[in-house]
């Protein structure tokens, strides 16, 4: 099968489109087919892969960094007119996303669009704009595209009513979450973590790695956080990621004297991830603009307890009281949830067991690929029945 990904996020972005479509790839070129990656160029970057293919970009810097996609390339339409492709799949309703609709019409060939986010969380990207307007058009844009294509992927079930109210009208609809890349996973190490950071092995870890960004609510988490350090003088956090908030939680830090124990690590690595997980107690994430948070399940396959919002997204991987805890976003209840667990050394370990064999089971990158792949093909095969009738 050739298939070609349409993305305005990719590579060497950290995000999680980015983590989904590596991710997706390297599982469907393991078992032979090919893909072809069309993403935005990213100054001082080149691609190992030779499939992939870079349009021209604006490179806008305002809060993160995000090289923005000019849909034009004679060069690119030269190359993609030449190719034998199978299925497109497109990972945004803007931009290239329309680019991938331009070519299945022009192949003759499905277009399979992934909504991986809740476009109204983010509206806060886009200067100038007020929120109210930004969000409706976001929507807007999004639902119309949606209804555009031949399937539409969700990373998890939650996300279905929400895009469906908002007005999108096709039947097309699955739920396949990002898979986890077991090869990064192998041979963890968390001594070398903890002697890395100065932490004790008679010390607590309490980790979240997430964007510093207001739609991951970090500034609750750390509030949070901050109230169970008080309550557990020998417990530390670790708190990984970068974003434009990263000054005000410093500063708040420095405010409550808990410099010595909360720790930024910056953007933890792929490779380092395992690593981190393994020297790390508690797992805790606050955000509530997720479809899926591919770090919770990279979490749970390394068998760690979890405390999270049941918010969308999170609360269909996670079984409450099972493989983790959810809670409302009540900074106290968040608080007692975190501190029982440090306090139920049991109980951290029945739910991050449970969390192990749940990940093992649903969210592998070989499970979650090999359901991509039988919905392009169902895909395939109904859109060429339809062609013969």
């Amino acid at each position: 099968m050739n298939i070609a990904i349409f993305t305005n996020n990719y590579l060497p972005n950290p995000y999680g489109v980015t983590t989904s479509i590596e991710s997706f790839r390297r599982q469907f070129e393991k078992k032979g087919h090919k893909v072809f990656i069309f993403a935005p160029e990213n100054d001082n970057y080149e691609d190992e892969n030779p499939n992939v293919f870079r349009y021209p970009s604006l490179d806008i810097k305002y809060r993160i960094r995000f090289p923005i996609p000019i849909p034009y390339s004679n060069k690119i339409d030269k190359k993609i007119k030449k190719l034998d492709i199978d299925i497109i799949h497109s990972q945004h309703p803007n931009l290239l996303g329309e680019v991938a609709l331009k070519w299945a019409k022009k192949k003759n060939v499905p277009l399979i669009f992934t909504w991986h986010t809740l476009y109204n969380k983010y509206v806060h990207y886009i200067p100038l704009v007020p929120k109210r307007i930004s969000s409706r058009l976001a929507i807007k844009i999004a639902t119309k595209y949606a209804n555009k294509v031949d399937k539409v992927i969700i990373p998890t079930i939650s996300i279905k009513k929400i895009i469906e109210n908002w007005g999108v009208r096709n039947k097309e609809i699955i739920d396949i979450p990002t898979g986890v890349e077991s090869s990064y996973f192998k041979n963890p190490d968390g001594k070398k973590i903890r002697n890395k950071l100065g932490i004790k092995s008679n010390q607590k870890l309490i980790m979240s790695i997430s964007r510093f960004t207001e739609e991951k609510n970090v500034l609750f988490l750390l509030k949070a956080i901050i109230e169970v350090l008080k309550n557990n003088p020998e417990t530390i956090f670790v708190f990984g990621g970068e974003g434009y908030l990263k000054e005000e939680m410093q500063k708040i830090v420095k405010k409550e004297k808990m410099t010595k124990r909360i720790i930024f690590t910056g953007i933890v690595k792929k490779n380092d991830m395992k690593d981190y997980f393994l020297a790390t107690d508690i797992f805790v994430y606050a955000s509530k603009s997720e479809t899926q948070g591919t770090v919770i399940t990279e979490s749970m396959y390394s068998a760690l307890p979890i405390v999270a919002i049941n918010a969308t997204g999170v609360q269909n991987l996670i079984e409450n009281k099972k493989t983790g805890i959810l809670v409302s976003d009540d900074k106290n209840e968040f608080v007692k949830a975190v501190t029982n667990l440090i306090k139920n050394e049991e109980m951290t370990k029945i739910l991050g067991k449970n969390a192990k064999i749940s990940a093992d089971t649903k969210y592998t990158s070989e499970v979650c690929a090999e359901r991509m792949l039988k919905t392009y093909q169902e895909t395939i095969d109904k859109k060429y029945n339809l062609k013969r009738s």
